[in-house]
């Protein structure tokens, strides 16, 4: 299995070969590191643990610290995948994917703190005219007459956003290899800086 962690940069178009323009978002990958190799017989599962990026030492506990051998990597993550022929001190890069790759990418999207049910779910609200005082964005009855109590997964105002977003079949338009970019069509979940994960 191809993966790798990125981090999105911004948004563009892309022309294709035959002259029709996508929109495109540009993530930035930069190398990754194999700190641990799982498998089935001591692990219980078979994953390959990567590492990226830095950061202050202070900013690790001592047990993480000694596991990644005094490095203070500022992103770890897993991969459930067998290593293969990968050995710790391993390095990835982006030039494991190439042009016209279908990838499934992960991210998390943008918190949009507490919202109404108009924005949230789309709801039409009330009516404009005929008495309609204070109930312009309301969501409307939430209730039934024989129960007599609200349905849970009822659609109602809460909390919008900061979800793990996860979307299949995505084509990569590009890949520079030089600058570590990678070229995803269409839009990708997040805010610019966000961690993306990529498998191919």
């Amino acid at each position: 299995m191809k993966f790798s962690l990125a981090t999105k940069q911004n948004m563009t178009e892309f022309f294709g070969e035959d002259g029709t323009v996508h929109p495109a978002t540009i993530l930035r990958a930069s190398a990754l590191t194999v700190t641990a190799i799982k498998n089935i017989d001591k692990d219980g599962y078979h994953a390959i643990q990567v590492a990226q990026g830095e950061q202050k030492k202070e900013r690790l506990s001592k047990a993480l610290l000694g596991h990644l051998k005094g490095n203070s990597y500022k992103v770890v993550k897993e991969f459930r995948t067998e290593g293969g022929d990968l050995n710790i001190g391993a390095t990835i890069a982006c030039d494991i994917f190439s042009k016209g790759d279908i990838v499934t990418i992960s991210s998390i999207s943008k918190g949009k703190g507490f919202q109404g049910g108009m924005k949230r779910h789309g709801m039409k609200g009330g009516w404009g005219q005929h008495g309609q005082k204070h109930s312009a964005r309301e969501i409307g009855s939430i209730g039934s007459t024989g129960q007599q109590r609200v349905n849970k997964g009822k659609r109602m105002p809460g909390r919008m956003g900061s979800d793990r977003i996860t979307q299949k079949n995505v084509k990569i338009l590009d890949v520079d290899v030089e600058n570590g970019l990678i070229l995803i069509k269409g839009a990708v979940a997040g805010k610019r800086g966000t961690l993306v994960e990529l498998k191919g």
